[in-house]
């Protein structure tokens, strides 16, 4: 871009260049016409006044020498400023033809960035769509994490309620294991005292067989007695 700008400057320079030799030229031109117009002049004076004629001429003479030594000089400035003017259109031309390339491979790389930039606005539009479905998916992956979240809160209550359940139920197990245990050293105790019990009565009910039998052996001996007296 920086190249083109100033191939673009140097050619509206010697446009302007150009330009002024144009001015240049019909200035010139008009100068020619104004010295013509002056050397008719001077010629119709001459014609009109015999008197004068040999210094009308020496000046005419003068004056027609200037004027073509002018001419001629201004003969020559022309050719030169045409020859000028050649090469600055010859240059114009070529500063135009590579203007045009540069244009074209600008207007080429032009294209390319659009292109590029279309690309990019279709995966920008794509990347946009997909954070909106990305959004979607998240806000529902929000509100079931909200609602897990209220269903984990729930379900510690429910553990903690649990806990102390079982802390209740092991607390309540130790007092029964402790009741079982002394209920346990309580039968042993009444087993003991059954026990203790049965042989008592056992060895009661020995002892009083024992006396039934002593009794049962005694009583023939005793109506024998009795018969006696």
């Amino acid at each position: 871009m920086p190249k083109s700008h100033d191939t673009l400057m140097q050619v509206r320079c010697q446009q302007k260049e150009i330009n002024n030799l144009i001015q240049r030229k019909i200035a010139v031109d008009d100068n020619i016409a104004l010295v013509q117009k002056e050397v008719t002049d001077l010629k119709e004076k001459l014609k009109k006044k015999s008197q004068d004629c040999k210094d009308a001429k020496e000046r005419a003479l003068k004056v027609e020498e200037k004027t073509s030594l002018l001419l001629k000089n201004l003969e020559e400035e022309k050719q030169g400023l045409s020859t000028r003017c050649s090469d600055l259109l010859n240059d114009l031309e070529k500063q135009a033809a590579q203007w045009k390339e540069e244009k074209s491979d600008i207007d080429s790389k032009v294209k390319f960035l659009e292109d590029e930039l279309k690309g990019t606005r279709n995966q920008v539009e794509n990347l946009h769509n997909k954070c909106n479905e990305l959004s979607s998916h998240l806000e529902h992956q929000q509100r079931e994490v909200d609602v897990k979240d209220g269903e984990v809160i729930k379900f510690r209550k429910e553990l903690q309620s649990l806990q102390c359940l079982y802390k209740e139920s092991i607390e309540h197990a130790a007092q029964q294991a402790e009741v079982i245990q002394q209920l346990q050293a309580l039968n042993v105790d009444t087993q003991k005292v059954l026990r203790n019990q049965e042989d008592a009565h056992a060895l009661e009910s020995r002892s009083y067989q024992k006396v039934i039998r002593y009794s049962y052996a005694m009583e023939p001996a005793s109506r024998e007695f009795t018969v006696v007296l």
